[in-house]
């Protein structure tokens, strides 16, 4: 009866927690990328005797919850060809209506995806990593800031062409520990002229996709 009880227990131990390669199945993402959330803070997990990680299933839980929007009008991409992947994180929600109805304008029809914090971003970009990631510098829990650093610690992003926009000055910047000097910043209100600009330029250089003329 005592056996019974303590396998029960164990039983109970095990399901609150998960391997990371189980961890990154259940999330769609690589290990590798589980692996960053757990360094950043984004997932919580402890280590064995043996030096793997096993993830809290009650973080995973609650990161499988922090859901991105994505626009109506985003298309799935194909292997061979596809358009232009934008993510854009902006706590403002009308902010976030505002960028969805521009970009939806644009020639080269981008697949677009709308977050409204940081956690959801990450989650966004281990799943679907974007050409094009727009980002506001103020928004609550993680910043822009924490944001960029966990970003800049992982390989498989390295692709994504970031730019910045914000509120903030070039002093107040640097004051919060400033951005790497190859992320461009622009200034609100929101410069889309110039963000069609970079999506072209983009476009032209991975050579992707363009709707029918």
């Amino acid at each position: 009866m005592v056996k019974v009880h303590q396998h029960m227990q164990q039983a109970t131990v095990e399901k609150s927690f998960c391997t990371t390669r189980e961890a990154a199945n259940l999330l769609g993402v690589s290990v590798g990328t589980v692996q960053l959330w757990v360094e950043s803070g984004l997932l919580q997990a402890w280590k064995t005797a043996g030096g793997h990680r096993r993830v809290m299933r009650d973080s995973l839980d609650s990161l499988l919850h922090k859901r991105p929007l994505t626009a109506p009008s985003a298309i799935q991409p194909s292997v061979e060809s596809r358009h232009l992947k934008v993510l854009v994180v902006e706590d403002d929600a009308n902010l976030l209506r505002l960028y969805q109805a521009n970009m939806a304008g644009w020639p080269m029809r981008p697949e677009v995806t709308l977050t409204d914090n940081a956690v959801s971003a990450l989650l966004a970009m281990g799943r679907n990593c974007p050409d094009l990631l727009v980002a506001d510098l103020q928004m609550p829990d993680m910043d822009g800031f924490s944001m960029l650093r966990v970003l800049r610690e992982a390989p498989e992003f390295a692709k994504t062409t970031i730019v910045i926009v914000t509120g903030l000055d070039a002093a107040e910047i640097e004051l919060r520990g400033g951005i790497p000097a190859d992320i461009e910043i622009l200034p609100k209100p929101i410069p889309f002229d110039r963000l069609r600009a970079i999506a072209a330029g983009i476009v032209n250089q991975w050579h992707l996709m363009l709707p029918p003329a």
